[in-house]
């Protein structure tokens, strides 16, 4: 058996999310090799310009600062890191460096990974320092809301959402997570009381929205279906609405202290949970709490 490339164990796909003012990148690196992701965000959390590393099924997550930062790298205790991340009006770069084995993960095995548009990079591996500098496309965050497509006879939201999800990813439009929110459970609920958010970075929001409206709309079993989109780096201006819904029964005019922060679909009753699942994307601890029974 011949094994092309030996030494190197390609990224499955890395996305660059930019914040509205330009200072931040959310860095998402899809990987089908856990221990090599997990030894990088390892090593990488201590780089001065990461904020943040999270790992969300087989991603891992970084917060990273703009600019520059030049790295001290020591064999064991800091061996790679992330150097620098640029950001202009339509691309990324993010900046790697690493010693040995690292070097190889900071150079080929990201440069051939989908979504890098050119890489620029040092020789690796052995006892070399190795160098990158990769370009991505700049794209935003998309969390859609998504409640009441099912009734008491048939369907289930959360299903639903997740093919539609699938459905509408394109190269511009990249399909992150789907999470579910368990929300307090009122009466009228269809059984479980839960909503969905589906999190998408996207370099054309118009066209992604449309799409996944047309579809929840073609589809949906109910008349009281609610659909919200939010466009933004961090969803946590509506956290506080979304604990309510998660703590109690919330009438349809609290939808009113959120409005400037999302834009509302589809307005049927589930507008209300599904507006509550924004700011628990990815928070999946939070997101399946049960805070109370009717």
């Amino acid at each position: 058996m011949i094994l092309e490339n030996p030494y190197t164990a390609p990224y499955i796909e890395i996305i660059a999310v930019a914040s509205e003012d330009n200072s931040k990148v959310e860095l998402i690196e899809k990987n089908d090799c856990l221990g090599g992701a997990m030894w990088s965000c390892k090593s990488y959390a201590k780089s001065p310009l990461v904020e943040n590393v999270r790992i969300i099924g087989n991603t891992v997550r970084y917060i990273i600062k703009s600019g520059n930062s030049e790295l001290l790298l020591k064999g064991s205790e800091f061996p790679a890191g992330i150097c620098g991340a640029e950001i202009t009006e339509s691309e990324i770069a993010v900046s790697y460096m690493g010693l040995g084995g690292g070097g190889v993960g900071a150079t080929d095995c990201r440069g051939a990974a989908k979504g890098v548009l050119r890489a620029d990079k040092t020789p690796s591996g052995g006892g070399k320092t190795g160098r990158s500098t990769l370009w991505f496309s700049k794209m935003e965050r998309v969390v859609i809301g998504i409640d009441d497509t099912d009734t008491p006879e048939e369907g289930a939201t959360w299903s639903l959402a997740h093919r539609i999800g699938k459905a509408v990813e394109t190269d511009k439009s990249r399909y992150l997570s789907h999470t579910i929110t368990q929300l307090f459970p009122v009466k009228q609920r269809t059984k479980n009381c839960v909503a969905t958010a589906l999190e998408f970075a996207t370099s054309e929001p118009d066209v992604l929205v449309k799409k996944v409206k047309a579809l929840v709309e073609q589809y949906t079993l109910s008349d009281k279906t609610g659909m919200a989109v939010f466009r933004g780096f961090d969803t946590a201006p509506l956290l506080e609405y979304g604990w309510k819904v998660k703590r109690g029964e919330v009438n349809a005019d609290e939808i009113e202290s959120i409005k400037s922060l999302i834009d509302i679909e589809i307005n049927g009753s589930g507008i209300i949970g599904a507006a509550a699942s924004i700011p628990f994307s990815t928070k999946y601890d939070e997101a399946l709490l049960l805070c109370g029974k009717p």
